[in-house]
């Protein structure tokens, strides 16, 4: 690759970082294993970009990379240390309006409690505004599959929120304020309609 397809892949590449952060976040759950995934996905494109067409969808390459190496990560994860207790005993701090917080750890909270396949499908559609056809290219399925995924899993959030969720459950509280997550997921809103 020459030095100038050299500066045209980082030039590509460094808008769609905020997009990618935002959604590892939505995959692992977790901001600091999200940015780790995030690293790991971009020094593998780097090492890949003689293989990435300048011109291409950089973001649909690039989320292809995360998901990957997230699915891989998961397949190695039977080799990690448990969840730390103190970690997962913390809770949310009140804002303005603690009754939103809480509707919105509530959504963050059934969102883990999804198959995975539905969560990634639902996020990348719903939050990330992306559209079907791009998430089907980046997933390696048909779109008739994301459409689906992304009913079903719009069907049972519905239903997990409507039946409420047992504030005893294991899906870990979050270490930073939820606000941040909102306006990652706003920033890519944004760069998504630009």
């Amino acid at each position: 690759m020459t030095e100038h397809n050299e500066e045209a892949f980082r030039a590509s590449l460094i808008p769609v970082i905020p997009h990618m952060r935002a959604f590892a976040r939505s995959l692992c759950g977790d901001a600091t294993a999200a940015d780790d995934l995030v690293q790991d996905a971009l020094a593998k494109a780097w090492q890949a970009r003689t293989s990435f067409q300048l011109g291409t969808n950089m973001k649909a390459w690039t989320f292809m990379i995360l998901r990957n190496q997230f699915y891989s990560d998961k397949r190695r994860s039977w080799r990690q240390q448990p969840l730390d207790q103190e970690q997962a005993e913390r809770t949310l701090k009140a804002y303005d309006d603690p009754h939103a917080v809480l509707e919105l750890d509530d959504v963050r909270r059934a969102l883990a409690l999804l198959p995975i396949e539905q969560r990634e499908a639902l996020i990348m559609v719903g939050a990330g505004g992306m559209p079907y056809e791009e998430v089907a290219e980046i997933a390696g399925v048909a779109v008739g599959t994301i459409k689906s995924r992304v009913s079903r899993a719009r069907t049972s959030l519905a239903t997990i929120l409507a039946n409420g969720l047992d504030h005893e459950s294991n899906v870990a509280p979050q270490t930073g304020p939820m606000a941040a997550i909102l306006s990652q997921l706003e920033a890519l809103r944004g760069r998504q309609a630009a």
